[in-house]
């Protein structure tokens, strides 16, 4: 029987140049047909253009009590170059361990933020490597790896990563150029540090398969080889396959992990699908999975949390570009958040539920955000209690082929490269997506996010003990029938009912049910005889009167909530 192999995918970040497919060809012992910069760009320009991929077997440690066997670490070699953002994102989605590589000579730098960012939200586990200690003059180099290592320690403190193990290596001594003889320093040491925080990752066969492509080409005669990660179920000899960018179904006729042949892989796993023939130049990269389990969608209600490190506000109405899945689009945000009423209410993960109230927002609300005025009308006086949860709703400038529950990262990728700043901006989880184009009609209207309204006004003169006559709180050109019947509050404390329209220059008459107090019906009264004695037309004498008195207006105000996709408007008070 064949020993067991326990594979664990560990991705391998960093800034461009710091090193990193150095370091993973220093580790590995078997390259894949993606490893080590295949693509002829890539060589020329001497960075890292696509994922590579290569493997480093070892034997299992004794702390994962799995008995004899092997440990193969599939090193994941993430382009650090600042466009290829995407790619990143793609590859740390089916990643169990990641290593951050760090130039020690340079320290943290905008890329390797941004890829610590991505690590934080894709991964549980990481290992930091100060590469290039050969640069380091050899009197003062144990002082300066102290130093960088210090700096790390403090960088990664309030991060889930606090306390992760730092090593320093140089992979590639002397540079690109020097020779092959120069032995790598530190990465013996480095694969002992990678064993100790090997874990056993949670593998499930069971459920859909679904495999991260990266790379396709044709064999003469054989068919033609998608090689990938699986990132859910299983697949084996003889199954069939979808590959939804093609709509077409394929038969599986042989596997390979490593180039040793295979006859069933898991999720996890690194392997080599040889189908029946297809021109691989349809496909460089996408995703494969049992027939009929993946769909496209057009729009999706996300679970939303603002990247810490992003500078910008989260607005309402703003464009982004959305990765989801293996893809990424541009796409129009909608934040909303829990109604008041809800706010102490437990989420449940992963879930929508599409009964329940939700309150529109201008924008994510964080203890930074500068809240927007129709927020602060929203918001209690005092503290504002922050929801637990909040939402979007994302809605793509294209369609999207993506599995359910998968990872949303939104960013802004077209900020300057070179701008020393955190260019991802959200992440989230989908939780809905709409599979019709014609959503805005069919789906949306299902949605009770709500937005709050508060119109002010005031009374302007009593007509009798139970009605006052209103301004200022509806336009000339408002249909003033649509809001008969809707409760307001006189800031005196009286509940009244707008009974229609008064002449034609937006007044309106109230009705009070209770009758005015006495001391309401004073106030108006006086300031009504105060406006008769400034003398029609004598607008200077008015205002000089309205100057010096010092009692207040008496105030209307009404409250009301619409439903943004309510087809028919309504107005609703609770």
């Amino acid at each position: 029987m064949a020993a067991r192999v326990l594979n664990v995918n560990v991705g391998v970040l960093g800034h461009i140049d710091s090193g990193k497919t150095a370091l993973a060809r220093a580790l590995s012992t078997t390259g894949s047909t993606a490893a080590f910069d295949r693509a002829p760009q890539s060589r020329a320009r001497g960075i890292t253009l696509d994922l590579g991929f290569s493997c480093l077997r070892t034997a299992l440690p004794p702390q994962l009590g799995l008995g004899p066997g092997e440990l193969q670490f599939t090193l994941v070699d993430c382009p650090g170059h600042a466009s290829l953002i995407r790619t990143i994102i793609g590859g740390a989605q089916i990643i169990d361990l990641m290593m951050l590589v760090i130039d020690v000579t340079k320290g943290m730098q905008t890329q390797s933020a941004e890829c610590l960012v991505i690590g934080q939200i894709a991964c549980q586990k990481m290992v930091v490597v100060l590469n290039k200690i050969d640069l380091l003059p050899e009197g003062k180099r144990q002082s300066a790896i102290e130093k960088m290592t210090k700096k790390m320690q403090k960088t990664l403190e309030n991060t889930k990563f606090s306390g992760c193990p730092i090593v320093a290596v140089a992979a590639k001594p002397g540079g690109p150029e020097a020779p092959e003889s120069e032995n790598p320093l530190g990465v013996s040491e480095l694969i002992e540090v990678l064993k100790s925080q090997a874990y056993l990752p949670s593998r499930d066969p069971s459920g859909r398969f679904l495999m991260a492509v990266d790379h396709c080409f044709s064999i003469k005669g054989q068919g033609t080889v998608m090689t990938g990660t699986i990132l859910s179920g299983s697949v084996s000899l003889g199954d069939n396959v979808e590959i939804p960018a093609l709509r077409v179904t394929k038969r599986v006729k042989s596997m390979q992990m490593f180039h040793t042949p295979v006859t069933y892989a898991v999720q996890g796993d690194r392997v080599g699908v040889c189908v029946t023939q297809f021109d691989p130049k349809l496909l460089e990269r996408g995703l494969i999975c049992t027939p009929d389990s993946l769909h496209t969608i057009h729009a999706a209600i996300i679970s939303l949390k603002k990247i810490q490190y992003f500078r910008g506000a989260l607005q309402t109405k703003a464009k982004f570009h959305i990765t989801v899945g293996h893809e990424t689009v541009m796409g129009r945000v909608m934040c909303f958040s829990p109604a008041p009423a809800n706010l102490n209410e437990e989420i449940q993960e992963n879930v929508f539920d599409f009964e329940k109230d939700y309150l529109y927002q201008e924008e994510y609300l964080s203890k930074d955000s500068v809240s927007s005025e129709e927020n602060k009308e929203n918001d209690q006086a005092g503290e504002v209690q922050l929801p637990k949860q909040q939402w979007a709703l994302l809605e793509f400038e294209k369609p999207v082929t993506c599995p359910k529950l998968c990872l949303v990262i939104g960013s802004k990728l077209d900020t300057d490269i070179h701008a020393n700043t955190c260019r991802l901006a959200f992440h989230g989880v989908l939780l809905q997506g709409m599979e019709d184009k014609n959503y805005t009609e069919t789906f949306l209207p299902k949605l009770k996010v709500y937005k709050q309204k508060h119109k002010e006004g005031q009374v302007e003169r009593v007509m009798d003990d139970y009605s006052v006559i209103g301004r200022s709180l509806f336009k000339k050109e408002t249909n003033i029938h649509i809001f008969v019947g809707l409760k307001v509050k006189l800031s005196t404390g009286e509940d009244g009912i707008i009974d229609g329209g008064f002449g034609q220059s937006g007044k309106f008459k109230i009705r009070i049910p209770e009758g005015l107090k006495p001391d309401t019906k004073m106030v108006l009264t006086a300031a009504s005889k105060k406006k008769s004695k400034g003398g029609k037309g004598d607008m200077t004498k008015e205002d000089e009167s309205n100057k010096n008195d010092s009692t207040q207006p008496v105030t209307i105000s009404l409250i009301f909530k619409r439903y943004v996709f309510d087809t028919q408007k309504k107005i609703i008070q609770s």
